[in-house]
């Protein structure tokens, strides 16, 4: 599964990408809120996570303009933990929103979840095979 991960601070992409490779994602990066939406645009990754406090655009304003154009899982990930702000990015069209730090384990269950709710799921090999045969949808 292809996910793009947004965020202003190099460090927090690395990481991300980090920890999400070794559970078997294939992760592209980006710390700009406009090349995240090229990215969206001609990559098509399988759900994005995005930052709220970003320069150019913040998570918010990003997650919006993405829905302009794409139906793409969204996960915000931002340590802002206010009601408002939560409400404004989910009325923005965002999936889910999570508050940092989250635990690896918790970000890989959200968005494995999300994507097979969406049906979206492109099994990686390195997802174990009990996984690959509940993505399938279901013939009854």
């Amino acid at each position: 599964m292809q996910i793009l991960t947004v965020d202003d601070d190099k460090a927090i992409t690395e990481l991300t990408a980090i920890l999400l490779r070794a559970e078997g994602f294939d992760v592209i990066t980006s710390n700009s809120s406009r090349d995240a939406l090229r990215i969206v645009r001609e990559q098509k990754p399988q759900a994005v996570l995005l930052d709220m406090m970003m320069p150019e655009m913040n998570g918010s304003q990003l997650c919006h303009a993405i829905r302009e154009f794409s139906r793409v899982p969204i996960i915000m990930l931002s340590a802002l933990n206010d009601p408002d702000i939560v409400a404004g990015a989910l009325d923005n069209g965002a999936d889910d929103y999570l508050v940092k730090p989250v635990p690896s384990d918790v970000l890989v269950a959200h968005l494995t979840r999300l994507i097979k709710r969406t049906g979206r799921p492109s099994i990686s090999e390195a997802r174990p095979a009990s996984w690959a045969a509940n993505t399938q949808p279901s013939k009854s």
